[in-house]
């Protein structure tokens, strides 16, 4: 999944058109939360190392 590509905001599910200021500064230190293609919540596990998203339709990103 490409950043520039995204339709939904990570961090809040809502479209990317708009302003997602808060959002942008909440991305710098926390895995995404919501899927950038479809908006469905993900299931996230963070660990001291990494972190694992999953969505139900799109499959992993790790980080």
């Amino acid at each position: 999944m490409s950043d520039l590509m995204q339709t939904f905001c990570t961090q809040c599910g809502e479209e990317s058109a708009g302003l997602h200021a808060d959002c942008a500064m909440q991305a710098v230190l926390s895995p995404p939360r919501y899927c950038g293609d479809c908006g469905r919540r993900m299931k996230v596990q963070v660990t001291p190392l990494h972190w694992v998203a999953v969505c139900s339709v799109h499959g992993e990103i790790t980080g």
